[in-house]
């Protein structure tokens, strides 16, 4: 059995430090009345105007060139950005896709007219992004994908449906993962990315899915012979699998995977001050050990990140491993407090453990399914 490496990250700058200070400042100034059901929604939650105001402070594309809009900053600095936006529980859904791996993709693979046409709306958090890779019964085995694109002439006639697109009626791109040859049993061969005007292409139909929280984050995109332009290809046809396997490496390494219930933790920190016994000390202790191994993980692929080292296969344990703790947590909680979860309660704590309740068990399905992350880990690890 193979060891996998997590290189230790580095210590944190004294700029890393003032960075951190000044955005919390700018959170509070922008974000200070927002309630504890609000704060527990972050990266579901979407604002076009805190987006712009993140844009316009500097803090969207801050490892980009400058010549796109970007900041030409460290990985490591954008990490504290986006740690300190899920911990504050900042509406971040207008930016998300985009800043952290639709752009990131655009800048590697992506034409000079689509660089220049793109980033600079996304670091100005004028762009929004979906992501296009799920279909209906393939889920995360994106090598199973349908949706055909058929090239004709200038531009490529598209057919299929794409399932979980998050924000797909708000945003304004995004990029479809699709087959530009062969059939499914040709696995990873034959795909390709296109960019995806969502406000302006023609045979594409947008439908609803409502989740258990009674909220419209996710929906389906229907292709019917829509018509998307040769030059939105990204990237090189055929080489879609390459491309897609890249992107998701910034999808599942971010402290997204560990962070999406932080709400419930710090609201049950909070009903439980005073308590001294045994259960509760244990388990606060172990979820708290267990969030500071997560961030250090995390911390660590962003350091491969930044040297462009092939991070996939530890994106992935920290994806599997951040998911399932965001899952316990419920759990946990309703061990230790006599309260249910209730949307409608004046309680900031049963308010906060419902919407958890409701959304954890998407947690495991998002950026790739437990059962496909764990055959990644087992080839890394060599036992399969």
């Amino acid at each position: 059995m193979s060891a996998i490496p997590f290189p230790a990250p580095p210590a944190d700058s004294e700029e890393v430090l003032a960075l951190r200070a000044e955005f919390r400042a700018f959170l509070h100034k922008q974000l200070g009345g927002r309630s504890p059901r609000q704060r527990s929604d972050n990266w579901y939650g979407f604002s076009r105007d805190f987006s712009r105001a993140m844009g316009q402070a500097g803090y969207l594309g801050m490892t980009w060139p400058k010549q796109y809009g970007g900041h030409e900053r460290s990985a490591f600095e954008r990490y504290v950005v986006v740690e300190e936006s899920l911990a504050a529980g900042a509406p971040v859904g207008a930016h998300w896709i985009a800043d952290r791996q639709s752009g990131p993709s655009i800048l590697k693979f992506g034409t000079d007219e689509q660089k220049e046409t793109i980033l600079p709306g996304i670091a100005a958090g004028e762009l929004a992004f979906g992501i296009g890779m799920s279909e209906p019964d393939s889920g995360s085995d994106l090598a199973a994908t349908r949706t055909k694109a058929v090239r004709d002439g200038d531009v490529y006639r598209v057919t299929g449906t794409k399932v979980w697109t998050s924000f797909a009626h708000k945003a304004d791109y995004v990029i479809l993962f699709c087959r530009t040859s062969g059939t499914p049993a040709d696995r990873h061969q034959g795909t390709s990315q296109l960019l995806v005007n969502l406000k302006a292409t023609p045979g594409l139909t947008i439908k609803p899915i409502i989740d258990l929280a009674g909220q419209h984050h996710f929906n389906e995109m229907h292709f019917e012979d829509a018509v998307v332009p040769a030059r939105n290809l990204l990237g090189q046809e055929g080489d879609g699998w390459n491309q897609v396997m890249s992107e998701l490496a910034f999808e599942r390494s971010g402290p997204e995977r560990f962070l999406s219930s932080i709400e419930l933790m710090l609201q049950l920190l909070d009903v439980l001050k005073g308590r001294t016994d045994d259960a509760a000390l244990a388990t606060i202790g172990r979820l708290t050990a267990q969030l500071a191994v997560l961030r250090r993980l995390s911390r660590s692929v962003a350091a491969m990140l930044q040297n462009k080292q092939d991070a996939g296969l530890q994106a992935a344990i920290v994806k599997d491993v951040g998911a399932v703790w965001e899952q316990t947590l419920p759990d946990f909680a309703r061990q230790l407090v006599d309260a249910e979860p209730d949307p409608r309660s004046a309680s900031a704590y049963a308010g906060v453990l419902a919407n958890i309740v409701h959304n954890a068990p998407s947690w495991s399905l998002r950026g790739g399914t437990r059962e496909i992350l764990r055959g990644i880990i087992a080839r890394g690890l060599g036992t399969r």
